[in-house]
């Protein structure tokens, strides 16, 4: 490509990438031949990187995406303080991501902190602060008394009996309490039966007390300037909510609770940074192109859809493409009772009966009109 062309298809790049070029040649402060060079070898790159119409993007990604993943390990990795705890990585937190399950087997979360918040210090007292802390956590011993009919608990902290008292009392307010030092007991006079009051006390020492709720381990880490508190359980909404904490940064790997508390575009983006990271993990490098391709899919209709099934590959309007997918007998069977009709205008379902597909080449007829020769 001549530096001429180079130029005049420069003006054929889109705006966003023109502004880059523009803020990059004033920080590095290049001059005109400089600038020149740089844009044409911008373009040549960005016209390499276009598809041409007709492509099958689709089968592209997938096979971009599943073709390296068949290298990805079964593994998981122990999170660094966090005694043992297995997280999960590899290929099964890649199935995790593209099933979109409600709920991640190891839902973490990375909290980042607020300028005046970041320190060593804050950090870690937001750490054990945010933590959720049951009734269970906060005793040393838990007895039943069956002379008076009691539950007694003896509390590690003294400070915490009054949080503890409050939290029982707001379900079981029939309940007498005795407070004597450490030690709290709830009397009930109703029940008489041993099983009944083990429910009870199993249900006491469930009660969230304080930190927040489904946070059960939280790690702080240092990374360049940040200090960020790595978390072993997530909870968006009320962890955005601290004062402390950055909320433009702070993110969950749970894709469905992100869509419920940022929407579907945060759900988008955490869907393309999470598929990423766990091939980069793997040491396999994807283009970005074909996971956001992946990303778009699965939430263009507004909420957060699974590759499946149930998901992008069971809603196709084809009726032998859902039957090449799963389930054949299902959709074939399904498709017959409701008099339903394959119009054809898919890859799959051609390729099956040995069509032309609508792809390429063939996503056009050629109409051609002879003149009569006059003989």
């Amino acid at each position: 490509m001549s530096e001429e062309s180079q130029t005049n298809y420069s003006n054929e790049l889109p705006n966003k990438i023109l502004e880059e070029i523009e803020k990059v040649a004033k920080e590095k402060r290049l001059n005109k031949s400089e600038v020149e060079k740089l844009t044409g070898e911008i373009v040549k790159r960005y016209f390499i990187s276009r598809f041409e119409p007709g492509d099958a993007i689709g089968i592209i990604a997938a096979q971009s995406i599943s073709e390296p993943a068949t290298q990805m390990t079964m593994r998981t990795y122990h999170f660094a303080g966090t005694a043992g705890i297995k997280v999960t990585y590899g290929l099964p937190r890649l199935i995790e991501i593209f099933d979109a399950k409600k709920g991640p087997e190891t839902p973490m979360m990375t909290i980042y902190l607020k300028k005046q918040s970041n320190n060593a210090e804050q950090a870690k007292k937001l750490a054990e602060e945010i933590v959720e802390k049951s009734v269970e956590n906060l005793v040393s011993n838990v007895s039943i008394n069956l002379n008076e009919n009691s539950i007694e608990l003896d509390v590690i902290d003294g400070r915490r009996v009054s949080a503890i008292v409050k939290a029982v009392k707001e379900v079981f307010t029939e309940l007498k309490v005795k407070e004597k030092d450490h030690a709290i007991a709830f009397v009930t006079k109703d029940v008489q039966d041993i099983k009944e009051l083990q429910k009870i006390k199993e249900k006491i020492l469930g009660f969230h007390v304080s930190g927040i709720e489904d946070i059960t381990n939280a790690v702080v880490r240092r990374e360049s300037e940040d200090w960020i508190i790595n978390t072993i359980g997530s909870n968006l909404e009320k962890v955005l909510a601290v004062s402390e904490v950055d909320e433009h940064r702070t993110i969950t790997n749970n894709i469905h609770e992100t869509t419920q508390v940022l929407g579907v575009e945060a759900a988008r983006n955490l869907v393309i940074r999470e598929a990423l990271k766990t091939m980069q993990e793997q040491g396999l490098d994807v283009d970005v192109r074909h996971v956001m391709l992946v990303g778009d899919i699965m939430t263009f209709k507004g909420d957060v859809t699974s590759i499946g099934r149930y998901g992008v590959a069971g809603a196709k309007t084809s009726i032998l493409a859902r039957a090449a997918f799963e389930e054949t007998i299902k959709h074939l069977v399904r498709a017959s009772i409701r008099n339903e009709v394959d119009h054809f205008k898919g890859i799959f379902e051609n390729v099956m009966i040995g069509q032309v597909i609508p792809s390429g080449t063939g996503m056009f007829d050629l109409i051609a009109k002879f003149e009569e020769s006059s003989e």
